[in-house]
């Protein structure tokens, strides 16, 4: 019987696994070194914030995997042989694959500052940091204050956990604006204000020098670039993440910043797959980035990554870009693309409206000559991903957009609408005179 060996028990990996077994009976083993069962990675803040335990982050229960004859092994691979095929394990075991995925996820960046590796100093990506958190920031009196380090999701989640427990917070920016390298300038500004209206100290444009220790080995404060010295407890460092593939680099496996593989997920050796966070995509597909550490695309290539291993060779196909997140209370959307102000494209155009009182805005972009449909961002307003993905496969106008907007509309009919408003704007800005209007409510409603 082949042999399937999964080395990462995330999204990608587990994907991989469980459409395998459903189209064929070959031997499936998944390793990990993290935890014993998969769980929901995005989750783990909610477990800090007292709204979930971590077993009910775990979306199969104990016994699916014997089950589903999906053999777990909790271990730490540090070298792989792809010419006997086989993987060795920190604690001597060796373990054969016909066939292996590489799923091994991201790791925490870490850029060489002083004092980076002291006791209070951590990320947050693994169960075993979220673990961490708890013993140097469990409340107020044990951490006065915390210093956060990077200005992306992490960074924002990581702020809203520790202020669920009344922690102050310092957030180090090194950007003009928040997250302003994906962001266009008026969505950032407005999460700039929410972040300070929620009591977290933003310092924008300032950046870590060193952590200081205590004489103890543990953090007692950091400096900025602006010569201040923070005093604090606890350090998170989340300046982004980076493939987690230290493990490979004396393998035959073509590496770049990630597992580098072609459209089939494939690697240079054959029988060898990366998936997920890891993977590096030699050739870029469109606008999107070689490496996406995104949970839905690394289920996507768990899917697919199972069709070529069961023997039907399936190319990977992400369709168009869309991603979501929340900072702290306000929902965030992205359909198509919305490039950054720093980033626009020059044939890019952005109309931007922001609610007068909430925190309410949406930027849509859109093709200056054509004036066709690119994409939008939409904070505090949620939308149907499948209105906006038929309207970018077929190339739809902006008017069109702004038209039946309200089509898009997620929230029941009883939610205050902004799409008149919206409108009024768009027409204001761009000298048109657009009517919102309803055209298919009941048939999307009924997919809703």
């Amino acid at each position: 019987m082949e042999s399937i060996v999964i080395i990462g028990n995330g999204v990608a990996g587990v994907t991989a696994a469980r459409h395998i077994r459903k189209i064929s009976n070959k031997r499936i083993t998944i390793i990990s070194a993290e935890s014993d069962h998969f769980f929901s990675r995005t989750a783990l803040m909610y477990v800090y914030m007292g709204h979930m335990k971590f077993e009910h982050l775990k979306p199969y229960e104990d016994w699916f995997w014997e089950k589903n004859r999906i053999e777990l092994i909790r271990g730490f691979v540090r070298k792989v042989d792809d010419k006997n095929k086989e993987l060795f394990i920190e604690d001597d075991r060796v373990i054969k694959y016909d066939k292996l995925i590489l799923a091994t996820g991201s790791k925490p960046n870490k850029f060489g500052w002083p004092g980076q590796d002291l006791k209070g100093v951590q990320g947050l990506y693994s169960k075993q940091d979220l673990d961490l958190l708890e013993t140097n920031a469990p409340n107020k009196k044990i951490c006065k204050r915390a210093v956060i380090v990077g200005g992306g999701l992490i960074g924002i989640e990581l702020a809203e956990m520790l202020r669920s427990r009344d922690i102050p917070v310092t957030f180090l920016v090194r950007e003009k604006s928040f997250w302003d390298v994906v962001l266009p300038d008026g969505d950032s500004g407005m999460i700039n204000e929410h972040i300070l209206e929620h009591h977290i100290d933003l310092r924008l444009e300032t950046n870590l020098v060193e952590i200081l220790a205590d004489g103890y080995g543990r953090v007692k404060a950091v400096i900025t670039d602006k010569g201040e010295t923070v005093e604090c407890q606890m350090v998170g460092l989340t300046p982004g993440v980076s493939p987690n593939i230290s493990f490979l680099k004396d393998s035959g496996i073509e590496l770049g910043r990630g597992i580098k593989v072609n459209r089939f997920l494939e690697t240079n050796i054959k029988d060898i797959y990366a998936i997920g966070d890891c993977a590096e995509q030699s050739e870029p597909i469109g606008n999107r980035r070689p490496i996406e550490a995104v949970w839905y695309t690394g289920r996507m290539m768990g899917e697919t990554v199972a069709q070529t291993i069961c023997e039907t060779r399936t190319e990977y196909k992400p369709g168009h870009w869309f991603n979501s997140a929340k900072f702290l209370d306000i929902e965030y959307q992205t359909y198509g693309w919305v490039f950054s102000s720093n980033g626009k494209k020059e044939y890019e155009e952005h109309f931007h409206w922001r609610h007068a009182l909430e925190k309410i805005c949406l930027t849509i972009a859109f093709h200056k000559e054509t004036r066709k449909f690119l994409g939008i961002n939409t904070f505090g307003i949620r939308m149907r991903h499948e209105i906006f993905d038929e309207w970018l496969n077929k190339g739809q106008n902006v008017s069109h957009v702004i038209k039946y907007l309200k089509d898009a509309n997620f929230d029941p009919e009883f939610y205050t609408k902004y799409e008149n408003e919206i409108a009024a704007k768009f027409n204001a800005d761009f000298d048109t005179d657009i009517k919102p209007e309803k055209k298919n409510w009941k048939r999307i409603f009924a997919i809703g």
